[in-house]
């Protein structure tokens, strides 16, 4: 198995406020770990969430001796929401500060992924490209209840309100999904500045033709939504598990 990520700071921003991590070998108890951040909040306030939640969540991984990947990562993210929230009430200049989180851990043919926010998870297996995580975002709450087209997304007004953070209720609780990967599996883990600028398909079709070179396609994903004009920070994990 084998991974590579990075971020970018777009073309519009003057801040990165997306933060990744991914890790082959073991983080504590779990036997490894990918993630992406996408942060909101002031100037500084966003980056900070999302490097707090990211690098918070190892920590208390590293910490925890239950094996059970679902309660580890909930109480986990539970612990991250409190510290949060904590700093925000600290520090003025953190006030309002909040994050998307989405993790992924494989256990054999299993993957165990949790998610807040519309940071999206993907995976590519047997010739097909499948999103699985729910975007906690407004625009899906008018999708699911029949107020709008999936194809008028792109360029609705509202489309970058999420319903869902860390760090802005005192309690949250993330959507779980339990995946069966085939062999040859990838997957891809990425900010909305990735998907709010270039279309599943293209996704795909770069993902394809990188098939081995993960590297590069990450940069390529990147450089293609700068293309289109990087409104917004990009992150990209991509997984590749054979």
């Amino acid at each position: 198995m084998k991974s590579f990520g990075k971020t970018d700071i777009g073309r519009k921003r003057s801040v990165n406020q997306d933060y990744v991590y991914f890790s082959d070998t073991p983080i504590g108890r779990l036997p490894n770990l990918y993630v992406v951040a996408d942060g909101m909040g002031g100037h500084k306030a966003g980056d900070y969430a999302s490097q707090f939640a990211v690098l918070g969540f190892q920590e208390y991984v590293k910490a925890f001796n239950n094996s059970n990947p679902i309660t580890l990562i909930r109480e986990a993210i539970r612990l991250v929401n409190e510290g949060i929230m904590e700093q925000a009430q600290e520090k003025v200049e953190l006030r309002g500060m909040g994050t998307t989180f989405v993790c992924a851990v494989i256990m054999d043919s299993t993957m165990y992924v949790a998610n807040i926010g519309d940071s999206r998870l993907y995976v590519l297996q047997e010739g097909t490209m499948k999103q699985i995580t729910l975007d906690h975002s407004l625009v899906e709450e008018l999708i699911r209840t029949g107020k709008l087209e999936r194809n008028k997304v792109r360029n609705h007004p509202e489309r970058n309100i999420i319903t869902k953070a860390l760090g802005v209720e005192n309690e949250v609780e993330p959507d779980f999904f339990e995946v069966t990967l085939e062999p040859g599996a990838k997957i891809l883990l990425c900010s909305d500045g990735l998907t709010n600028m270039v279309e599943n398909e293209e996704i795909y079709e770069i993902m394809q033709e990188y098939d081995y070179d993960i590297e590069t396609a990450v940069d390529v994903l990147i450089e293609r939504a700068n293309y289109y004009g990087g409104t917004d920070n990009i992150a990209a994990v991509i997984v590749d598990c054979r």
